[in-house]
């Protein structure tokens, strides 16, 4: 991967220096970024579901990878319409998913990894959807150190942006950074294949279709010329003044106090700082005195404004009018909104935030020893109100847990599984709340339901679930009531349990979510990769036409094959080297898909090629990473 590592090192250095890219259409040759790409996409469930036509991960081959350069060398590739389903929203409606077939998958993907080289020591640090190394945590840490003492929020959601971004706009933009026609004409054509829904082809005059590879990247593109107005437009307006200025009353009382304290007078010394305590220490209403800050998530922002309500009016004015002129997106009336800090609650991505007023909150100071208020004007991100209960109907009906009928054909461990998921999930989610806890009646509800499910599939009562599945688990020193089965695994028995999940809240900064994409500097060759550029099929030990062989889950083929005797030579292969992958000649490959054995005079006499004794030498931990 020497090749595309320096390639994209070498756009991602002209990002930094703001250098428009020229000439990087012929980067597009390079057979090491399809592979890449290919590595990186064939992993995802999505790889084997079909566009328009019957064209998915497998049956991948370095062949394809060169007949894509063929075309793009003559600017002959274009995209194929995506399939487009419509999937359920949270609340109500629906939402559009385009499904575009493997190979504008593939092409899209190196499309990104350098649109991404090039443009990420671009973007500002507010925002935080879809890049490298960020997430829904990130964004939260920074809502939690830097809008402290925040009046006003200003709730922020542009209506349909995935769906409604201009593509006038957008391409004006990537024009201007970049310097190279035959990549803007091939970006443009991924904007303008179109869509088949219910087998009718619609033309697409604007928007990046969700569930495009190349979707988020785009979109980040355009909303960062929104961070841009904001950041260098709108802060610098609205933000003036060192500090505010000192309440008057606030130092009347402290001077009082400390006459009192002087002449001995400890109790009148006393009843004056209890009064000082109800008054900020800072004039709330300086005019000398504004702040604002920012941070985006995808689509959706939010502001914190230190000032009038007018100004913050102003603000979500100005921001609304920047979007229709500049970038043609209109803001979502519903979901804008001008929130008063300290009475009410913000809503920014599944959190209630609100700023935090307790004058009977004290702590005593590390430093001085001095007892100060300890809560006042920080930021509280915390449940939003009905969240609980919405999960909780699910489980429960007339104050009672229900049982789940769609599991009730699973096994045991796969019931309980699905279960601790599910909560531990949205647990993980929420770690930042200080109201966590409030998630202990969910676990309750959901453990009736999870007890009530087995004891249906057995037909007994739930107090013998209870006694066949009783554990206890140590999680940092403290004991967890668990219901918990062991299953047999090749390497002795694996624990699956549920509980055991503390609902303690964890201080931002002290341990993040793993919500983030890692950011990869460099692309490395993994097993996958060497075992197709060793060109022998890991069956028969042919060199000619080699392709990859794909199965969903490795698990659903020990499964469909347990207890037989008598298995498939690829089937044992695949288990052996514990892949989901098989890299194998065409013929092979054919007979594969229609089930017939290999045929003895095609199979390698010499025992196992060198490329299969290569990967079943791999590490365990190795096999999860690339499987």
């Amino acid at each position: 991967m020497q090749k595309a590592n320096q390639i994209l090192q070498a756009i991602r250095k002209m990002g930094m220096q703001r250098i428009p890219l020229t000439r990087v259409y012929r980067s597009l040759y390079c057979e090491e970024l399809y592979l890449a790409a290919y590595d990186k996409i064939r992993r995802n469930e999505g790889a084997m579901t079909s566009g328009t036509s019957d064209d998915t991960a497998d049956g991948f081959s370095i062949r394809d990878v060169r007949k894509v350069i063929d075309l793009l060398r003559h600017e002959r590739f274009y995209f194929r319409p995506a399939r487009r389903t419509q999937i359920p929203k949270k609340r109500k409606g629906t939402r559009p998913l385009g499904i575009p077939d493997f190979t504008e998958k593939l092409m899209q993907e190196v499309l990104r990894m350098v649109l991404e080289a090039y443009y990420e020591p671009r973007f500002r640090d507010s925002s935080h959807g879809f890049r490298p190394e960020r997430g829904c945590h990130t964004a939260l840490t920074q809502l939690k150190q830097k809008f402290a003492a925040t009046t006003w929020f200003i709730e922020g959601d542009i209506k349909g942006c995935f769906d409604n971004i201009d593509h006038e706009v957008l391409m004006n933009i990537l024009s201007r950074d970049i310097h190279d026609g035959r990549l803007l004409n091939l970006i443009q054509r991924s904007l303008e294949a179109g869509y088949m829904e219910d087998w009718v082809y619609h033309k697409t005059h604007s928007g990046t279709p969700q569930g495009g590879v190349l979707s988020p990247i785009l979109s980040n593109i355009v909303l960062h010329e929104l961070d841009t107005f904001v950041e260098d437009e709108l802060i610098p307006h609205y933000s003036r003044g060192k500090r505010r200025e000192v309440n008057r009353d606030y130092k009347r009382l402290t001077d009082a106090a400390a006459r009192a304290r002087k002449k001995q007078n400890n109790e009148q010394a006393e009843q004056l700082l209890h009064q000082r305590r109800q008054l900020p220490s800072n004039d709330t209403h300086d005019p000398n005195f504004r702040r604002l800050k920012y941070i985006r998530y995808a689509d959706d922002f939010i502001l914190g404004f230190i000032g009038p309500k007018s100004e913050a009016q102003a603000i979500k004015t100005a921001i609304g009018t920047f979007l229709k002129e500049k970038l043609r997106l209109t803001m979502s009336v519903e979901k804008t909104l001008i929130t008063h800090a300290r009475t009410e609650y913000a809503h920014f991505l599944g959190y209630a935030v609100s700023v935090q007023q307790a004058n009977d909150k004290m702590t005593r100071s590390q430093g001085t020893g001095v007892l100060q208020r300890s809560v006042n004007g920080t930021i509280r991100l915390g449940i939003p109100y009905g969240l609980v209960t919405e999960y909780a109907k699910r489980y429960y009906r007339g104050g009672k847990g229900i049982a789940q009928p769609s599991l009730l054909f699973y096994s045991d461990a796969h019931i309980i599984e699905t279960f601790q998921q599910r909560f531990r999930g949205l647990a993980e989610y929420y770690k930042y709340a200080v109201d966590r806890i409030r998630l202990q009646k969910l676990k309750y509800l959901m453990e009736l339901a999870l007890v009530r499910t087995l004891a249906n599939k057995y037909k007994t009562r739930v107090r013998k679930i209870y006694q066949k599945y009783h554990s206890t688990m140590n999680v940092d020193g403290f004991e967890y009531k668990t219901l918990a089965v062991e299953v047999p695994t090749e390497r002795g028995t694996h624990l699956i349990y549920w509980g055991a999940i503390p609902l303690k809240v964890v201080k931002v900064g002290y341990e993040t979510l793993k919500d983030e994409k890692p950011f990869e500097l460099s692309l490395s060759r993994t097993d996958l990769v060497q075992r197709l550029q060793a060109n022998t099929c890991e069956l028969c030990g042919s060199q000619d036409n080699i392709q990859v062989h794909h199965v969903r889950k490795l698990a659903e083929l020990k499964r469909r094959w347990a207890g037989r005797k008598e298995k498939p030579e690829w089937v044992v292969r695949m288990i052996a080297i514990q892949r989901k992958t098989l890299v194998v000649c065409h013929p092979c490959h054919v007979d594969i898909h229609a089930g017939r054995p290999i045929p003895k005079s095609r199979r390698k006499s010499s025992g196992e090629p060198c490329a299969v004794k290569a990967a079943s030498t791999v590490r365990r931990g190795d096999c999860e990473k690339v499987s």
